[in-house]
């Protein structure tokens, strides 16, 4: 397969999809709208997946597993979240196959094996989580309930994109009840923190925490709060969402709790989720032309170190100190590899795991020992360097947190440089079409003008940031007054 890369310049959508699939995080599948997530990028999911499950266990949530079929009946009780997933739901209508009487060797559904119930293969968990918390919440004793779960959903998608938007993909989703709604919010506010923390710390990925506009919130939630990240293209993506449920589920399910003055309340509700998406934000915040590069603290491999030799002498003097070099890396945490396979040469080696995103390479030939030396190269800026060999598992430890930050700091100023504020109309629209991004504008408040701005640009209210300022203005389309700034931009 060919390694070359379209570049972002030339076409940026075939850029990611060519990073996707020749940095082997991802292929396609004989499933329409599906992917397979390779060993490599499934990794590097793992490697956040753990992370974000110890930030859970530590705000102190625990995980269970709902089943993937929820009965019909159970999916459409609260009429705002069925009525929103609707034309995204795949329906289980019978549970077997038979012999084609008219087709020898092909099957077809047997007409005597349809279910008495329709089942919802789960687009979201809230309706079959609810109706078991009926049984696991009588008092408030009970409460407050913090459960998360790993799982994989499908959203039948009609355009669907690697990563950004596949029928199915992989995500936690969170479920929580709460005897009050001020608990509800201070835990959706909270979740929401980890995510914004788990971004920036995790991901390089600096991100605006802020809460969706009433037609963005998500179907049967009272307010949701999200982060938003800015893409290389100057388009939002969406990386994390926190709901406020309000008592919409426990009123459609029938939770109630008793309380410690003996009366019957129903609970209060949220739900938060971040899915596989996140690799593809991953992939867009930081990626170059010749490849992907990945933050140290979730990149599958964070070294590897590439031999240097002639002959079978050299490979066995060259073997032997990197065998020292891996033990002490290992011994500071470091994910390493050493890569001495004789099918490739060196400079193959070189690129493969430039485009494959390793933040560190290390070179080592029989030359460099003599002079006791070692060539350490950085993905994020290709800067090549030979340092002494003495204490190098201290010197790439220190580098990766280096590079870590760089990468932060890096996709910050780029975000803040494309932030842009607009005061009409016609200054809106020209910066929405010559340099993209966020777009700071007032806003009148109304669902009409969102929906007429939605449909002449494309552009959307991504948030309107949680330390938004009050500010007296006029609204950029209707030219009514409005006393804050909203955040508008085209998004995946």
């Amino acid at each position: 397969m060919s390694k070359e890369i379209t570049s972002r310049a030339a076409d940026y959508s075939q850029w990611y999809n060519d990073l996707i699939i020749k940095g082997e995080l991802a292929d396609y599948s004989a499933v329409r709208g599906c992917m397979v997530i390779r060993p490599y990028g499934y990794a590097l999911w793992e490697n956040m997946r753990d992370a974000l499950d110890k930030m859970f266990k530590d705000t102190g949530h625990v995980n269970a597993y709902f089943p993937l079929f929820v009965p019909k009946s159970l999916f459409e009780a609260e009429e705002k979240n069925a009525e929103g997933f609707a034309k995204e739901c795949a329906v289980v209508t019978h549970y077997r196959l038979k012999t084609d009487p008219n087709n020898k060797g092909k099957l077809m559904v047997d007409p005597e094996a349809k279910l008495e119930e329709e089942l919802v293969i789960r687009p979201t968990s809230e309706a079959i989580i609810w109706n078991t918390y009926k049984d696991w919440i009588q008092s408030y004793r009970d409460l407050p309930l913090l459960i998360n779960q790993w799982a994989n959903v499908v959203r039948w998608e009609m355009r669907t994109r690697l990563f950004l938007r596949t029928a199915e993909f992989l995500w936690q989703e969170g479920h929580t009840a709460h005897a009050t709604a001020e608990e509800a919010l201070v835990e959706t506010k909270k979740m929401l923190d980890v995510y914004a923390t788990f971004a920036e710390e995790f991901m390089a990925l600096p991100v605006i925490r802020g809460v969706k506009s009433a037609s963005e919130r998500f179907a049967g939630a009272e307010d949701t709060y999200c982060i938003e990240a800015l893409m290389q293209d100057g388009k939002a993506l969406q990386a994390g969402t926190s709901h406020f449920l309000g008592q919409n589920f426990a009123k459609a399910f029938d939770v109630k709790y008793l309380t410690k003055e003996n009366k019957q309340e129903y609970v209060w509700a949220t739900s938060w989720g971040v899915s596989t998406r996140l690799i593809g934000a991953l992939v867009m915040a930081h990626s170059d032309d010749q490849g992907l590069i990945l933050p140290p603290r979730i990149a599958p491999l964070q070294v590897v170190i590439v031999p240097i030799y002639k002959g079978e002498d050299q490979k066995k003097i060259v073997d032997a100190k990197v065998a020292e070099i891996m033990a002490d890396l290992k011994r500071v945490g470091v994910r390493v590899k050493y890569d001495d396979s004789e099918n490739q040469r060196p400079g193959w080696k070189f690129a493969e795991y430039e485009m494959k995103g390793v933040p560190v390479r290390l070179a080592l030939g029989a030359r460099d020992l003599e002079k006791n030396e070692i060539e350490v190269a950085r993905r994020d800026t290709k800067e090549k360097k030979v340092v002494s060999l003495d204490g190098i598992a201290q010197y790439v430890d220190g580098l990766l947190l280096e590079i870590q930050e760089f990468m932060y700091n890096k996709a910050k100023a780029f975000r803040d440089e494309n932030i842009r504020k607009a005061d009409n109309w016609e200054e809106f629209v020209k910066l929405l079409d010559e340099k993209a991004g966020f777009i700071s504008a007032h806003w009148d408040g109304t669902a009409e003008t969102e929906d007429a701005i939605k449909d002449k640009t494309k552009a959307t209210i991504r948030c309107i940031p949680n330390d938004n300022p009050a500010e007296d203005g006029v609204c950029v389309f209707s030219g009514k007054p409005s006393t804050q700034r909203v955040l508008f931009a085209r998004a995946y």
